[in-house]
């Protein structure tokens, strides 16, 4: 245990770390936020971090106040101000980490994101970051020097969708073959959690220039109730695709869960049409993204508090994180 418990929630995350600090049994910690006329920001603590264990919270996703750049530039500079202030350790709590996609060159003098942000966090004295179902773990797991920790939502959806299976025939449908991993993981916590085989699908996906193609899909869904499992819905292509070609092989219904719900411009578009029932993912990313109407009918969200309370919870104690999915 490294001192007292602080937590922390930047502005643009303060619901949500709200929701996991009252898990926790703690209040969050006061601080200020301040913008200047020129555009310029700060941020501190108001109250003493001197040896504590300090956790802070914020999500990097855009959302109509604050661009994805504005709030990973406070969450650096917070950092910064916790280590100048002697916390005994920071851990950066980041439901949604931005940049994570990319991961590697994909063309010729491309750059490689995630790990100029990872230098970021650890520029600024970072001890450890947290964040749920990263694109690429490995990449994820390359790219930081300090502790790093992914946890997993794939609990919190067999948690939705177990009792709402009883009697169907369920098949987790894998949208791409950079899916298969997590979807296998799914398929086999759901199958614990119903008492009987749970079989698996995967779909075909090309991309190339933001373009999606691929039309085939590999497993039996027919007469099924078919759940599509991805890490993130952005455009809304991909599950849309892997949900048409479900319903033209005979799926009794399509659901997808996704951890992060980003839903871009024009993901109404691709999301409301017939062959998606219900779509479900976490609240990491702020469900006011989400302006077109049809397209929020039809979503719901599952509230990842309490794996991230869980998580620091276990991080103060000197717990290991294993049963939380981190990898």
């Amino acid at each position: 245990m490294h001192g007292d418990l602080a937590v922390f929630a930047l502005d643009a995350s303060r619901d949500f770390g709200a929701a996991v600090a009252h898990r926790i049994g703690v209040e969050l910690e006061a601080h200020e936020e301040r913008e200047f006329e020129d555009g310029e920001h700060k941020a501190r603590p108001l109250t003493s971090v001197r040896d504590r264990d300090v956790y802070v919270l914020q999500s990097l996703h855009a959302d109509p106040r604050q661009s994805v750049n504005d709030k990973l530039v406070r969450l650096l500079l917070f950092i910064g101000a916790l280590k100048d202030a002697s916390a005994a350790r920071v851990t950066a709590i980041v439901p949604y980490l931005a940049y994570a996609r990319k991961d590697r060159k994909s063309k010729t003098r491309d750059p490689v994101s995630t790990r100029y942000v990872a230098q970021l966090f650890e520029a600024v004295g970072v001890d450890c970051i947290v964040t749920l179902d990263v694109h690429n773990l490995a990449a994820f797991q390359n790219a930081f020097r300090c502790r790093c920790e992914n946890l997993e939502a794939n609990r919190l959806f067999v948690a939705h969708f177990a009792g709402r299976l009883a009697g169907a025939d369920a098949v987790v449908v894998a949208p791409d073959a950079g899916g298969i991993k997590r979807a296998e993981d799914f398929r086999r916590r759901l199958a614990t959690a119903l008492g009987r085989p749970v079989p698996m699908a995967f779909a075909e996906k090309h991309r190339s220039s933001g373009i999606v193609s691929g039309e085939a899909l590999v497993g039996d869904v027919s007469g099924r109730v078919a759940i599509i499992v991805d890490d993130l819905i952005s455009g809304g292509t991909t599950a849309a695709r892997a949900a048409q070609s479900c319903r033209v092989r005979g799926a009794r219904s399509v659901h997808v869960a996704a951890s992060h719900g980003l839903f871009a411009a024009g993901a109404g578009t691709m999301l409301v049409q017939d062959a998606i029932d219900d779509i479900v993912v976490t609240d990491t990313v702020s469900a006011a993204r989400v302006t077109d109407a049809e397209l929020r009918r039809k979503i719901t969200w599952v509230s990842a508090a309490p794996l991230f309370a869980e998580a620091i919870a276990r991080l103060h104690r000197g717990g290991s994180l294993v049963e939380l999915g981190a990898g």
